[in-house]
């Protein structure tokens, strides 16, 4: 059941309203926006997509919008982790009732399992709800504080959980992630979950990866991949750097980091709305500030939406110079919050 994804897996935002409820519309757009920029898959309604601060029903209806309107060939794996097991197993069945290519799940944040015993246990009981499609684990212990060795979990869980795929690795630990690559000889998916230092992994041998960046920067990301793979790792390391730069202007801007996002998304063309509480926004002069900061490292030549020049990938292509300057003045006055 193994299908190992190659090339980059989008963590969307979840498009809100003005007055903070779900904006379903935008969903169509932000799918093909980055379909037609080379991203392979999204995993949605996870730490980027404010997971844990939507209902259940919220999270089933932003699922099957996703399911709905993304382009044939863009692979929806859809987050159903909670702190109950039971909205879990909820989750995971309409995944797979609705076509969903794929679920993933983080083990749950207020009661946290006591050993990777319990973790395997846990995620057994959420892939089964789901037992025709592939199932990720989703390791972030800066978010859950469950921090067992991912090598451990493979191994405990490789014969309990039937429809595991691999793991969503976000965490920093590179012997431990390149333990799980050559588990069992290559056997599971372990999708790289940190931007900034991609190149590393795929020194290890990473071919897939998530994350919130490739939303606004898939073209430099592929471009970084390109190079790596042509063996010109000096330029995959220059892009990197590029990387690390505007992840950089993302950190030190004010709001926080899914508002800052949401902020860009509005920029290229696709108004993502507010954050919800506790998550705070941005006011129309801090995002400004991070437009020009963004300009002035270059963002908007290297990271911003080009036109495709071999016309094989998607139908709509976008531009940064197509988006009127008084389009983007509006959208920003629509969804930036004022304080």
């Amino acid at each position: 059941m193994t299908k190992h994804i190659e090339g980059l897996v989008a963590a969307p935002f979840t498009a809100m309203n003005p007055d903070c409820s779900i904006n379903l519309e935008v969903v169509e757009k932000q799918a093909n926006f980055l379909y037609d920029n080379g991203v392979q898959g999204v995993f949605i309604c996870g730490t980027t997509g404010e997971s844990m601060s939507l209902n259940t029903e919220e999270r089933k209806d932003i699922a099957q919008r996703w399911v709905e309107t993304s382009p044939a060939g863009l692979k929806v794996i859809i987050h159903v982790g909670h702190t109950s097991i039971e909205d879990c197993k909820t989750l995971g069945a309409h995944a797979q009732k609705i076509g969903a290519w794929g679920i993933g799940a983080m083990g749950p944040s207020f009661f946290i399992p006591a050993n990777v015993e319990d973790l395997v246990s846990f995620c057994a009981e959420v892939a089964g709800s789901a037992p025709d499609l592939p199932f990720y684990y989703y390791h972030m212990p800066s978010i859950t504080h469950i921090n067992f060795p991912m090598i451990s979990f493979l191994e405990h869980a490789s014969d309990k959980i039937l429809n595991l795929a691999g793991i969503k690795y976000t965490y920093e630990d590179l012997m431990d992630y390149q333990l799980c690559l050559n588990y069992d000889d290559g056997r599971y998916d372990i999708l790289f979950g940190r931007d900034e230092i991609l190149v590393c992994a795929m020194t290890l041998g990473a071919r897939g990866a998530v994350g919130s960046t490739y939303n606004f920067a898939a073209p430099l990301y592929n471009k970084l991949i390109k190079a790596f793979d042509s063996g010109d790792i000096q330029q995959a390391r220059e892009l990197q750097k590029q990387s690390i730069d505007m992840i950089q202007v993302l950190i030190k801007s004010p709001g926080s980091f899914n508002a800052v996002g949401k902020a860009i998304m509005t920029m290229l063309g696709i108004d993502c709305g507010p954050v919800r509480s506790p998550l705070s926004n941005i006011t129309q002069l801090q995002y400004q500030n991070l437009k020009a900061e963004l300009e002035k490292i270059g963002f908007f030549e290297n990271c911003s939406i080009n036109k495709a020049t071999d016309g094989t990938q998607g139908k709509t292509k976008y531009a940064i110079s197509e988006i009127k300057t008084k389009e983007i003045t509006k959208l920003a006055a629509d969804s930036i919050s004022q304080k």
